[in-house]
């Protein structure tokens, strides 16, 4: 069986994409051969249509079938995967695609913890980039990619299923922006958001530790802006890096949230109900499967989990909020923007914690607002602000916006 490459030695171009590809059209090929089985196997044992899902796979001469159709599929997959790997270098010499950047971060977002976890070369490694190129976190080098560097460093941190160059919406950047308007240097983290936001905060941490560690020029002034579901995974680097005592918290002086789910996210607790009821029947258990193929980092947008230990206590199920009240840096100024649907500016009944929200996050859960004293963030009022008539991805362009983050730190 040939060598498969880990995530750390494998490349970005056409030749790996298709080795990713391949793999994953295998993976899918033997998850649907496992449905099926499971199918035939409830069939057989007609249980009751309450009773307890069938778990054994299927015997006798069925079950050799199945066996050997996913021996088979390995056997091709192994070869093909063999094949792509000595034609990889001269595929590679072919530009990828533009949209190629797009569909592996949505990739990512939805299958990103199966993808590192198999060493599949679509799993995106996580980097500090600058105009979508890899920076070398070396003084040298930094000071080549910033020539003309100050000791402000602004991160840039996307939500799920997104990557740093979508940060550029309708032509405009906030970083690119901050940076003509306000001397601020943008740094953008590129991250699998399919993993766990736990795994990506610890990691993340490490890396601006090096950062600032290598940064050309003193380092005045560090803040971090997360979109989405990057509030959380910065949120979680925050608390990896005071727990392994780490220094660039020293440094920073702003955290700017942009529609992050800090309590969560209803669609997301949606689907993990709709896995429940499709699981109560033997009949339909077996296409539960299908609903869980959400990857870890979906499932931690469910109430907003940013400790290993969140998602630990109840597996990957954990219908109940089952988090560690996390606070959020005493030493550091903290704003939240939340946006809503609704254009008339308030909500019908009255209250902010009324207003529709963004199409994915709720005004109360992107303000850090919780009914439970231990779990509210109390982002004081003069360091929030929420838009209307918007939806989520308008946070990253609209001019209010960025005026409102401009504002925040001069």
């Amino acid at each position: 069986m040939p060598k498969r490459s880990s995530p750390a030695d494998t490349g970005n171009g056409p030749g790996a994409d298709l080795r990713g590809i391949g793999r994953l059209s295998i993976d899918a090929i033997t998850g649907v051969v496992d449905l099926v089985e499971s199918v035939h196997a409830t069939i057989v044992a007609l249980p009751g249509p309450l009773g307890a899902p069938v778990r054994d796979p299927t015997r006798g001469i069925s079950g050799l079938v199945y066996r050997s159709v996913r021996g088979i599929a390995r056997f091709v997959g192994d070869g093909l995967d063999l094949a792509l790997a000595q034609f990889a270098p001269l595929l590679d010499r072919i530009d990828s695609l533009p949209q190629r950047d797009g569909v592996a971060a949505a990739l990512n977002g939805v299958l990103g913890d199966h993808l590192a976890a198999t060493a599949n070369p679509l799993a995106i490694r996580m980097r500090l980039r600058s105009d979508g190129k890899p920076l070398c976190l070396g003084r040298k080098t930094l000071a080549a990619a910033y020539p003309h560097a100050t000791g402000k460093v602004l991160v840039m941190v996307h939500g799920l299923c997104m990557n740093d160059l979508q940060w550029r919406w309708n032509g405009h950047d906030h970083g690119a922006a901050l940076a003509r308007d306000a001397g601020w240097m943008p740094v953008y983290l590129h991250y699998n958001s399919g993993r766990h936001i736990s795994s990506n905060g610890r990691e993340f941490a490490a890396r601006l530790e090096r950062l600032l560690r290598e940064w050309p020029v003193p380092v005045e002034r560090l803040a971090i802006v997360g979109h989405s579901m990057g509030g959380l995974v910065a949120r979680s680097a925050c608390h990896a890096a005071a727990r392994a005592g780490l220094r660039w918290p020293e440094r920073l002086d702003s955290l700017i949230f942009l529609g992050t789910p800090h309590h969560g996210a209803p669609l997301e607790r949606a689907g993990s109900w709709f896995d429940m009821l499709i699981g109560r029947s033997p009949y339909t258990a077996p296409f539960a499967r299908l609903g869980k193929i959400r990857s870890a980092g979906i499932q931690d947008l469910r109430h907003g989990n940013l400790l290993d230990a969140d998602w630990r206590k109840h597996g990957r199920d954990g219908r109940r909020d089952a988090r560690t009240p996390l606070p959020l840096p005493a030493q550091v100024r903290s704003y939240a923007v939340a946006v809503s649907t609704d254009k008339n500016g308030a909500a019908k009944d009255g209250g902010i914690d009324r207003l529709s929200g963004d199409g994915l996050v709720p005004v109360a859960s992107a303000l850090g607002h919780h009914p439970d004293p231990a779990f509210d963030l109390r982002i004081p009022k003069s360091r929030q602000w929420v838009g209307h008539g918007l939806h989520h991805l308008d946070l990253l362009g609209d001019p209010q916006v960025y005026e409102r983050i401009r504002h925040w730190l001069e």
